[in-house]
């Protein structure tokens, strides 16, 4: 009896599983039919969770890779249904998530003959869209090619660094049975599957050992060093041996620590040697040890960043030492974008980290530098606050101060079982500023793109992926009413995940913004971008969740631990609705420094 050949539909759900991916998130419709049959018959092996909308299904997918560093995946059908999520993929390639998106299309039979919702022959041409948006977008257009396709789908996604892929699954094909390449006179051979991913993709492990050494050379020549981190690192210092070897570098050197808004935590922010956070809404004290004069600041270490415009708070040229720049990241294209380089190298962070490590006894700085080095940065913090305002941190009015409210979800949240997710307006600032992460208690945040709604999906991604953590939503009403609906999808499924949001009727960046920028009274703008004062609580109840209106710390405060509890006691969402000052800006406006000619001239040129 000849082998029963299983069809496309089937041999990709293999691969996902194969990739350790337990949830698929998307919308179904008529384009899907094989592949939702396939997860119907595998329900419980690996699930299809049905969301509201495509954008909110595909930011589900990411903040899945993000709480756990597996392949994200979103399945949408024909038409808008890809469209929709577009958004939500095009999100996660500029944010490094490994993200593979599904799109249903029209059976090959009737391409260009105007059937419904046509996607690749008609006017709309979904495969050019995802080309725009992701690294790579292929249509699966046999089952003689499948597998080689699925593969090379998988390998963009999970390439270091991590991507957005998209296969275009036409919906006849994906019936049709997945075999080798035909060979003469033989009957069509079913695919072989792999047993592990490694037998169709790797990633580098290995950092070029010179310039490796040559940034050895570098610290040990410097009086004041610094190394700052990107979202680049991530992954690699997830892994708790990268990081330990990664702290006993920088102790054994006293060399700070400093990381970019959207690698916030990746380094411990309570850390002796670390200045927390630089870039948008920065933290004070790296402003401290850029600003020294004897010595001056003379060397930085670049790992996982591409120093944009929020990693350097607008490429502020403070950023450039008195002395060498060395920048790794694993793409090229990263390398001396912003800023000109005396070291660039090409590389995966993690091996990077583990072969400065390695090598960390080669050309040591002298003992008593290192002393010094540690006795500044603890003078730093001793002598200034981390904060803009003590005043608005420490407050206990009505209404939230939104820095008070960071220092009680500081307070509340477990310090080492916390996912949060970011959205896109001032939540931004705040937390970036205010809170202090760890690993444990991570942040994460899309900030290469900024979507609004972004966090309200992600949250449920990561609770999916991680159910035994407390993941938060720390969004604003505007952004929490574009993907709000996913709360139901939580409720649907039994997801206890926490919405914190931010109330004042406004889209505050948008009309703080403005009048910093244009003028004007604020009250004219507020009134010119407001909200219509929703019923967010009544809203929230609706679909699925416990609500919460709180308008002082402590009613926050007794609100989120009650939140806390519920959410994984009763598996149901929570919503805090926090009246906040709406007067209250984050530190975007407010800076300590200003440069000087000389110090912008360095932006551009390494002879100073």
């Amino acid at each position: 009896m000849p082998k029963k050949i299983p069809n496309v539909a089937q041999v990709l759900i293999d691969y996902l599983k194969l990739e350790g991916v337990t949830h698929v998130f998307g919308v179904p419709g008529g384009g899907l039919i094989e592949m939702l049959d396939e997860f119907y018959h595998q329900r419980g092996t690996i699930d299809y969770v049905v969301c509201r909308q495509e954008t909110g299904a595909a930011y589900m997918a990411d903040g899945y890779h993000r709480a756990t560093g597996k392949l994200g995946v979103v399945m949408v059908t024909t038409g808008p249904g890809a469209t929709n999520a577009v958004t939500g993929v095009m999100n996660a390639e500029a944010g490094g998530s490994a993200l593979l998106a599904l799109t249903g299309e029209i059976a090959e039979a009737y391409a260009g003959m105007g059937y419904l919702q046509e996607g690749i022959d008609g006017k709309l041409d979904v495969n050019q869209i995802f080309s725009g948006a992701c690294a790579s977008s292929t249509i699966l257009s046999s089952g003689i090619s499948a597998q080689r396709l699925i593969e090379a789908g998988l390998r963009t996604a999970m390439d270091v660094p991590r991507h957005a892929a998209h296969l275009s699954l036409p919906v006849d094909v994906t019936g049709q049975p997945a075999t080798k390449l035909p060979q003469k006179g033989k009957a069509p051979e079913p695919v072989t599957m792999p047993d592990s991913p490694s037998r169709y993709r790797s990633a580098p492990s290995e950092a070029p050992l010179r310039k490796v050494e040559r940034t050895l050379e570098i610290l040990a020549a410097a009086k004041r060093p610094l190394i700052m981190l990107g979202n680049g690192c991530r992954e690699a210092l997830r892994n708790k041996a990268t990081l330990d070897a990664f702290t006993r570098f920088v102790e054994a050197r006293g060399i700070p620590v400093i990381t970019t808004a959207d690698g916030k935590g990746i380094f411990p922010e309570d850390h002796p040697l670390s200045l927390r956070m630089f870039g948008i809404a920065n933290c004070m004290w790296p402003y401290y040890w850029m600003n020294q004069k004897d010595p001056p600041y003379d060397a930085l270490v670049v790992i996982g960043s591409g120093l944009g415009e929020l990693a350097t708070n607008k490429w502020n040229p403070m950023l450039i030492p008195k002395g060498p720049l060395v920048q790794l990241d694993a793409s090229q294209r990263m390398i001396a974008r912003d800023f000109p380089v005396d070291l660039g190298i090409v590389g995966e962070a993690g091996a990077f980290i583990n072969a400065l490590a390695k090598l960390s006894g080669e050309a040591p700085p002298p003992p008593d530098e290192v002393s010094e080095r540690k006795a500044k940065v603890a003078q730093i913090k001793a002598d200034h606050s981390p904060f803009f305002s003590d005043e608005e941190y420490n407050s206990t009015a009505a209404p939230l101060q939104p820095a008070a409210l960071c220092r009680v979800m500081q307070e509340v949240l477990p310090a080492d079982n916390t996912i949060m997710m970011l959205d896109a307006g001032n939540c931004v600032g705040w937390a970036a500023h205010y809170l202090v992460s760890r690993p444990g208690f991570e942040v994460h945040s899309a900030l290469d793109m900024g979507p609004m709604g972004f966090a309200s999906g992600a949250v449920i991604g990561a609770k999916i992926a991680r159910p035994d953590t407390t993941c938060v939503a720390f969004t604003g009403d505007g952004a929490f009413m574009m993907q709000g609906a996913e709360i139901s999808t939580a409720q649907r499924n039994g997801v206890g995940a926490i919405w914190v949001v931010l109330h004042d009727d406004d889209l505050s960046m948008v009309s703080q913004g403005m009048e910093h920028f244009k003028g004007g009274d604020i009250e004219d703008w507020r009134d010119m971008f407001s909200l219509g004062t929703p019923d967010l609580a009544g809203y929230a109840t609706g679909l699925g969740a416990d609500a919460y209106t709180v308008k002082s710390p402590k009613e926050f405060k007794a609100a989120l631990k009650k939140a806390v509890k519920k959410a994984d006691a009763d598996k149901k969402p929570q919503v805090i609705v926090a009246q906040i000052n709406r007067d209250a800006e984050p530190p975007y406006y407010n800076p300590l420094y200003v440069p000087t000619k000389e110090e912008a001239r360095r932006m551009t040129t390494r002879g100073a």
